[in-house]
């Protein structure tokens, strides 16, 4: 029994910033919190439907479907529709699961904006990586086979797994940060394919990302404290100068 409130306090301090903001945000805006989650679980459905359909595949590959052998140009064309693309041999129902929960937690953490660019970074971030990995080829560090160069690229699982361990570094929730990388180290030492690959790649992305902002925060930090009061040379506030009263009362900063 004592263990209990031991692990309630740790969920607390793991959870309690990501659930306060959540709820923050659903009670500030409702439904218009969740707009990007709900039109990308729309996209997706419409998109799986369409590909299922003899008249559908087609146009959903030419528009939507990046592969490694592609140009470059065309991959960068694709790339926002490919993010919506779910995989055929899998069941959409674990990619729409994935994108509301993530994708919603995102946008009620991040805002709309952010969780469309941290998204697509993860997915470039993949794409690229295959391209690099087939030309390595098979016998280089993290390279891959040649025959990879024809796969579809992960479609929103890279998008999913970027924005799970970018919403975890801003809200300190390490531990399940960590697990969502554990986990994506894991599949790829089960199933060693392209896409679990390309998650990792999304992770590495991210991660840096999340190294650049973490260091940008400790320099602000850092300069603020070196400032004292927060001036930008640490010199004491100048006093603006009334010649016929004397210094003035109030004081101006820079």
């Amino acid at each position: 029994m004592s263990r209990l409130p031991a692990l309630r306090r740790a969920a607390v301090r793991e959870w309690g910033p990501l659930v306060t903001a959540v709820r923050r945000g659903l009670a500030g805006r409702g439904v218009r919190a969740l707009a990007l989650t709900t039109g990308a679980v729309a996209l997706t459905a419409a998109v799986q439907l369409t590909q299922n359909q003899a008249w559908g595949y087609r146009p959903v590959q030419n528009l939507g479907a990046v592969r490694a052998e592609d140009p470059f140009w065309l991959a960068l064309l694709r790339t926002p529709l490919s993010l919506f693309v779910p995989a055929l041999d899998l069941p959409v129902w674990g990619a729409l699961a994935q994108i509301l929960l993530v994708f919603g937690v995102a946008e009620v953490c991040l805002g709309r904006w952010r969780t469309l660019a941290v998204a697509y970074l993860a997915t470039l971030a993949g794409t690229l990586y295959a391209r690099i990995g087939i030309a390595l080829g098979p016998e280089g560090f993290l390279g891959l086979p040649a025959s990879d160069a024809q796969v579809v690229d992960t479609g929103p699982s890279a998008a999913v797994v970027g924005l799970a361990v970018y919403v975890c570094h801003q809200r300190r929730a390490r531990f399940t940060g960590a697990l969502v990388v554990l986990a994506m180290v894991v599949e790829v030492l089960v199933k060693d394919n392209l896409a679990g690959r390309e998650h990792l790649a999304a992770v590495a992305a991210v991660l840096l990302v999340c190294g650049v902002r973490e260091w940008r925060g400790r320099r602000r930090v850092q300069d603020l404290g070196a400032g004292g009061d927060g001036t930008r040379s640490g010199a004491p506030p100048m006093r603006s100068w009334n010649f016929r009263r004397g210094p003035a009362q109030r004081t101006s900063w820079w």
